[in-house]
């Protein structure tokens, strides 16, 4: 990794606005998921540290709510100005400890600081009521900031999903305690580096890395400081999470699993519907959770789609990210490999057949090839589980009602995408999927200004856009008599 600002590469955890080793100067190594090289040794901290960062943070809440939207929001823009001058180095570090090719992680850091300026807008429009009552009474309803938030990010977008957990917060003068993947701590370790340099004050942004997800997570949901718990990652830990926090009842958003259907009527525009069912699939090499997890194509174009599909696949350049040319990187770990490598096998065992694909790469331990199935059927794996890798099960349908059935049978709902021309159709397909969010069209569906999340066993909570304040304000009533 060859830094223009090396101290970008920071390995302590960060409470109260210092750097600080983890009892007994524990460490993990972080390893670059491509070559199995250690880039670093991070600080291993557990309860005792989370435990101290959530009662910094309480303190640290007091003076920060008291502050002028304004005056938060300033240090939010001056954040991300300092993001973008970074961008670089940002996306050396991301594409290093987390595998992802450079162009991929330079569009994360655009998407990651575009957080930090959209909220550094939309915190100072947090407006309330006055409800009308009888002559000599008024309510008012005002929003508050909730307090003290806990924050648990993914590896596999590990600067993104903390500036759109971590601005709208912040914004409206919440305080935070952030437990990033382990896997990759090194880019939101950066991150708070840029915050401190912004302006931050000590306290209101605190990091705690760690191996030991269960100490550290159990230590946020049981505090009665922490108001709210806010979380992405798989549906099990965030279940198990959400039972948790029921204790305290605190407040929860919940951004998980998913089983995302690109459905392609035969009336789609062909090459379109190819290169965005392409993006869908293969972005992140199949490690996003709206990546599309099922093609459902109707019977009258499932041949064409799926030859023009796989010719696709079969000039992406599978290697390295750090190194030029590179289209798709490794999976995270081995275990994902081996997961994503039982499910192909199943689906062959039971009938499917493979078109390109369908093996571990021969890059490295952590490398699966673009896959492409076909004869493939809705009792297999490949249909029911999230498959988190580079593989594309594509299903025929029939009729319209056929599509709605087959995208809305799973317990996920988080994104959904379809092509057709057909207006009526849009409309229809559109209101009858059981997704938060549903691509016409397109399947570049995430921004900054939309309100991102899911129903069902996906989540709940929305980030992003207007609406990704609310979980962090609660409403307070004040009646005013005597008038």
């Amino acid at each position: 990794m060859q830094l223009n600002d090396s101290t970008l590469l920071q390995t302590q955890g960060f409470i109260n606005g210092q750097w600080r080793d983890a009892a007994g100067g524990k460490t993990f190594d972080v390893t670059n998921p491509a070559t199995g090289e250690v880039l670093a040794k991070v600080a291993d901290m557990g309860a005792d540290e989370t435990r101290e960062a959530i009662a910094i943070a309480e303190k640290a809440q007091i003076e920060w709510r008291a502050r002028t939207a304004k005056e938060r929001c300033d240090i939010l823009e001056r954040w991300y100005d300092l993001m973008m001058e970074a961008k670089e180095d940002l996306a050396i570090l991301m594409t290093a400890e987390q595998g992802k090719p450079l162009a991929e992680s330079r569009g994360e850091v655009n998407y990651g600081a575009s957080f930090l300026k959209w909220f550094s807008e939309e915190g100072k429009r947090v407006y309330g009521d006055i409800i009308p009552q009888t002559p000599d009474r008024r309510g008012l309803v005002i929003k508050q900031p909730i307090g003290v938030v806990a924050a648990v990010t993914p590896w596999n977008f590990p600067n993104a999903m903390i500036t759109r957990k971590v601005a709208p917060g912040l914004a409206v003068g919440c305080t935070v305690v952030l437990k990033p993947a382990a896997e990759t701590p090194l880019s939101a370790l950066a991150i708070a580096e840029l915050g401190k340099r912004a302006g931050l004050p000590d306290g209101v942004f605190n990091i705690i890395t760690g191996l030991d997800a269960p100490a550290i997570g159990g230590e946020m949901t049981a505090s009665p400081i922490v108001r709210k718990v806010t979380f992405t990652g798989s549906t099990p830990v965030g279940k198990l999470l959400m039972k948790q926090c029921a204790d305290t009842v605190k407040r929860t958003s919940m951004e998980l699993g998913g089983n995302a259907p690109v459905i392609v009527f035969d009336d789609a525009d062909l090459d379109k519907a190819v290169d965005g069912a392409i993006a869908a699939k293969y972005r992140n090499s199949g490690q996003t959770c709206i990546c599309s997890n099922r093609m459902l194509v109707q019977a009258g174009i499932y041949d064409a789609f799926v030859e023009k599909f796989a010719e696709k696949v079969k000039n992406f350049n599978v290697g390295n990210g750090l190194q030029e040319g590179t289209t798709h990187g490794p999976l995270i770990t081995t275990k994902a490999v081996q997961g994503v490598d039982e499910k192909v096998k199943a689906a062959v065992a039971d009938g499917a057949k493979v078109v390109i694909g369908g093996k571990p790469g021969s890059q490295g331990d952590h490398f699966y090839e673009p896959t492409v199935l076909t004869n493939v059927n809705s009792s297999m794996r490949v249909f029911r589980e999230e498959i988190f890798g580079p593989v594309a099960p594509v299903f025929k349908f029939d009729t319209e009602q056929d599509a709605i059935d087959m995208a809305n049978d799973t317990e996920f709902g988080l994104a959904s995408y379809m092509y057709t021309q057909d207006m009526g159709r849009i409309f229809r397909v559109s209101e009858a999927l059981e997704y938060g969010m549903v691509g016409v069209n397109e399947t570049g569906i995430s921004s900054e200004v939309i309100p991102f999340g899911g129903v069902k066993e996906s989540g709940q909570g929305r980030e992003g856009s207007k609406y990704g304040l609310d979980d962090f304000l609660e409403t307070k009533y004040i009646c005013i008599g005597g008038i």
